[in-house]
């Protein structure tokens, strides 16, 4: 499967140098559009993680029944972006305080999660998620409640939902941040 935008490959040909990470933050379609723009990011693309059954649906996926959430995998060269400034901009695209849900979108399937590929990441993403509730409890918020995890089975979601805003651009996107921003690192 080759990416819509940048016409690389999803799934193989990466960099030396490249890392992996995998984010929710509602609905994919958004989150893709938000990471798919940045210099040093080789691809990305929607995928279903955290789940109970191997290689799910969309249908099954919007069911509940399989614990799954929408999420995209971030395939980055940590030469060009780290990890830091990947985490910076995921907690400050959206929500993190809203459990299972963002915006109007409500369900298990658009939980806030970061699935980190390797012990590095996930302390990166421990520090930051400290110093990001910090700063938005601070300023009226409740508690980040985004799922934190390692080594996580992730499966890419069918064709149509790959780069999906930039094959409809009038699709919905309901991804917003809550305008309080990570201090520096």
């Amino acid at each position: 499967m080759i990416h819509f935008v940048n016409k690389r490959s999803l799934f193989d040909d990466y960099p030396n140098n490249s890392q992996e990470i995998i984010l929710g933050a509602g609905c994919f379609w958004g989150v893709e559009r938000v990471f798919w723009q940045l210099d040093g990011v080789w691809v990305t693309y929607a995928s279903y993680s955290g789940g109970r059954r191997p290689d799910p649906t969309y249908e099954q996926v919007c069911t509940g029944v399989t614990g799954h959430a929408e999420t995209i995998n971030v395939i980055y060269d940590n030469e060009i972006i780290t990890t830091k400034e990947i985490l910076k901009i995921f907690w400050e695209c959206h929500d993190p305080t809203q459990g299972m849900k963002q915006g109007n979108d409500i369900g298990e399937q658009y939980r806030s999660v970061i699935y980190c590929t390797n012990n590095e990441q996930l302390e990166l993403t421990n520090m930051t998620k400290k110093l990001y509730e910090k700063v938005l409890v601070d300023r009226g918020h409740t508690a980040i409640t985004t799922e934190i995890n390692i080594n996580q089975s992730s499966y890419p979601a069918e064709e149509y939902h790959q780069q999906y805003l930039a094959k409809n651009p009038d699709g919905y996107c309901g991804i917003k941040g809550t305008g309080c921003a990570l201090p520096p690192l």
